[in-house]
């Protein structure tokens, strides 16, 4: 055994898990969206900004209050969430498709991991960008219109859960694709109508019926509306059964993943 193999013990499994394979792919998925800090971190911020100015500005004062706070309040943990979500997502899958696209995937197979360290570890990576999203974007929206959190607690379950979900969805997602096409059908008919649909904007007993109805089995509304919650202390549906929906969904997308992993999914001929 060399110096550097001794030193980290690479390869030896402690209780089973390969800790240093673990981190050193959590560190390369985090290099990866840091590295082009602009893009991963500042561009989404930016977005959730330009998103509160213009509709506050087109809606104007005279916007009565929601769920008996300011729209403004309302409005500006929706956005941070719809960012944080969509950015969980966009990092597992770029991550996997990148790999089959330019076709070094076959360095991730062939490293000593099993399919639940590997999924873990780039699922963890994208948790990590949503958070640096997320609490850069409080930050910088406190400056401007004084946000508060009342609840950290349940802002860091939510937090937690939702990056998880998009993260593993974005895993099958970028198993599923061959091309960058493929990706974008799937942000752009899925990710964005479930964004729209989730109470980011107005409250969902705004909506017709019918979707008022659905909204309640949208993930993306529970994400939002117990994130939201975490600021302002009310909510549109359930804060129970959102986090048992939440969490049933965290398991059910990471075992899809994680199996879809396994047997070689559109990765191994």
């Amino acid at each position: 055994m060399n110096e550097i193999d001794h030193k980290y013990q690479i390869g030896v499994r402690r209780f089973k898990i390969n800790w240093v394979g673990i981190y050193s792919l959590y560190c390369k998925e985090t290099l990866r969206f840091l590295s082009v800090f602009g893009q991963t971190i500042i561009g989404p911020i930016i977005t959730a900004i330009l998103f509160l100015v213009v509709i506050s500005l087109a809606i104007g004062d005279n916007r009565e209050n929601v769920l008996g706070v300011e729209f403004i309040f309302f409005l500006a943990p929706g956005l941070i969430a719809m960012q944080f979500i969509s950015q969980s997502f966009a990092h597992s899958s770029s991550s996997i498709l990148m790999g089959k696209v330019m076709g070094n995937i076959v360095d991730l197979v062939g490293a000593p991991l099993s399919a639940a360290e590997v999924t873990l570890s780039i699922i963890l990576a994208s948790i990590t960008r949503a958070v640096i999203i997320c609490f850069l974007s409080i930050f910088i929206f406190y400056i401007f219109i004084d946000i508060k959190v009342e609840n950290f607690l349940l802002l860091l379950v939510y937090l937690f859960l939702s990056s998880f979900i998009l993260g593993a969805a974005g895993f099958i997602a970028g198993l599923w694709a061959d091309k960058f096409d493929h990706m974008a059908t799937i942000t752009n008919f899925v990710i964005v109508p479930l964004s729209f649909l989730s109470g980011t904007f107005c409250s969902v007993d705004k909506l017709p019926t019918l979707l008022k109805n659905l909204s309640f089995y949208n993930p993306f509304f529970h994400m939002i509306d117990g994130f939201r919650y975490a600021f302002i202390g009310r909510i549109d549906g359930s804060l129970k059964f959102g986090i048992s929906y939440l969490i049933l969904l965290s398991i059910i997308f990471w075992f899809i993943a994680y199996y879809l992993y396994k047997k070689g999914y559109k990765i191994k001929s």
